[in-house]
């Protein structure tokens, strides 16, 4: 036990250095130290591990007051990559945006694919090449159009990828861990990254999508909430009887969109509810959402945004979370 406990205690040093070095970029030992709380010895020992790995470097000498030099150590942001693959519809084509990052989240590589309908072959060709060409991947997020449980696609508004079983073959072919994200959950996930969502307030992400039926993602006390099998705001199952893959009159869709966040608001009470869409001009859609909240009672009244900036959500969420899958996980031991 003592060595298991000397171990998850070295485990967590050497893990409290690699944050504040995250943070700060560069340090020098003492200033290390100084930032952890640990001793320079300590800091000493691990720092020579963390160079030997290739996660830390020596960068250059700086001046002391009248000492001895100081080496200061850069933190290397490209020692873990991540592959970060997303799908949307564009026209009614599959398109498959492939990116790579580092632990800085800066964009290494970015590459778009379009296909006339989604090919599971064709998709584990796009992965090989960029493996290939960056071996310090070591993780794969994929932001999916729907749900996947036990590993099985099995909700989705692209009918070719239910039944898909992607991440059993993409793990099985290219041992690395994979990470599979509903859209609207990865694009709320974004939305509250960029906007630095306190973690005591509840954000609402409702995405309407043009032909397609609708997604909810739910953001509380910091983290996305699932439900069983991941099927939490899975919106288009509310009893309005609504044919999403046709065309709707603006003035039926935005009623229809009232009603939503009006049931939302009843069972969460969010502090904000963000709406992607395109049908109904944005002043137009929150003049009307006002005059409709007038005359309904409701628990709270959260504020309303109307934002076309889902594609970006999406992509800042799935790079987020894909960056987080990397961070080790440490057990602590009570």
């Amino acid at each position: 036990m003592k060595i298991a406990n000397a171990n998850l205690m070295k485990e967590i040093n050497i893990n409290n250095v690699r944050q504040v070095m995250k943070q700060v970029e560069t340090a020098t030992k003492p200033q290390l130290a100084s930032l952890t709380k640990l001793s320079v010895v300590t800091v000493n020992s691990l720092v020579k591990e963390l160079c030997e790995l290739g996660e830390l470097y020596e960068d250059e000498t700086i001046p002391s007051n009248g000492g001895r030099p100081a080496l200061t150590y850069r933190y290397n942001y490209d020692f873990s990559l991540a592959l970060v693959i997303y799908m949307n519809d564009k026209q009614g084509q599959d398109v498959i945006t492939a990116t790579v990052i580092n632990l800085e989240n800066t964009i290494l590589l970015k590459e778009e694919h379009t296909l006339p309908e989604f090919d599971q072959t064709e998709f584990l060709g796009i992965i090989e090449p960029i493996l290939a060409q960056h071996p310090s991947i070591k993780g794969i997020g994929i932001g999916i159009p729907g749900q996947t449980v036990n590993g099985e696609i099995t909700v989705s508004s692209h009918q070719q990828l239910k039944g898909v079983r992607i991440v059993e073959e993409i793990e099985a072919r290219f041992g690395l861990p994979v990470m599979v994200e509903n859209d609207v959950n990865a694009a709320v996930s974004g939305y509250c990254s960029q906007q630095e969502i306190d973690e005591g307030n509840s954000v609402i992400g409702m995405y309407f999508p043009t032909h397609y039926p609708p997604g909810m993602g739910i953001y509380l006390n910091g983290k996305v909430v699932k439900g069983k099998n991941g099927m939490a705001g899975e919106i288009k199952f509310l009893p309005l009887e609504i044919d999403w893959y046709s065309p709707m009159n603006p003035d039926v869709f935005a009623e229809r969109v009232y009603q939503m966040i009006h049931t939302v608001n009843a069972i969460l009470a969010p502090d904000r509810v963000v709406v992607y869409q395109s049908q109904v001009e944005a002043e137009a859609f929150i003049r009307d959402w006002e005059s409709y909240r007038a005359g309904q009672l409701m628990p709270v009244f959260p504020e309303v945004i109307i934002n076309e900036s889902f594609q970006e959500h999406f992509e800042a969420g799935m790079r987020w979370l894909t960056l987080k899958e990397l961070e080790p996980n440490i057990i602590q031991i009570t």
